[in-house]
């Protein structure tokens, strides 16, 4: 199972999220994960876009291996950044709610 936590402050501003694990959406050795694609899409995509669209200054660390990634936000976000962390969160509800969460756990972390 992805578990992905995003984590916001008191003030509801998003301060970092965490995917870990890998979705095990797939039942046989040569069947494709879709879940563990879809996630890997929106949590990179959102980490890209994060970076030269919204130019947010982050700490990403990964580990493909394990299925991990941790970005966390320097400073506080602009709109634009947290447009793409709405979308990227919406995503992740979508994936949530037409798979279940034996594949995906979306949790919320006040810091």
């Amino acid at each position: 199972m992805t578990t992905m936590i995003i984590r916001k402050n008191s003030s509801d501003h998003y301060d970092s999220f965490t995917c870990m694990g890998h979705a095990g959406y797939a039942r046989f050795p040569k069947q494709k994960d879709i879940v563990c694609a879809a996630v890997s899409m929106l949590v990179i995509n959102t980490v890209n876009s994060l970076e030269k669209l919204a130019q947010e200054q982050m700490d990403v660390k990964t580990n493909e291996v394990t299925g991990f990634i941790d970005c966390r936000f320097m400073s506080e976000i602009s709109d634009q950044g947290k447009l793409l962390m709405d979308s990227m969160v919406l995503g992740f509800q979508g994936i949530e709610q037409q798979y279940g969460n034996k594949y995906l756990e979306l949790k919320f972390e006040e810091v």
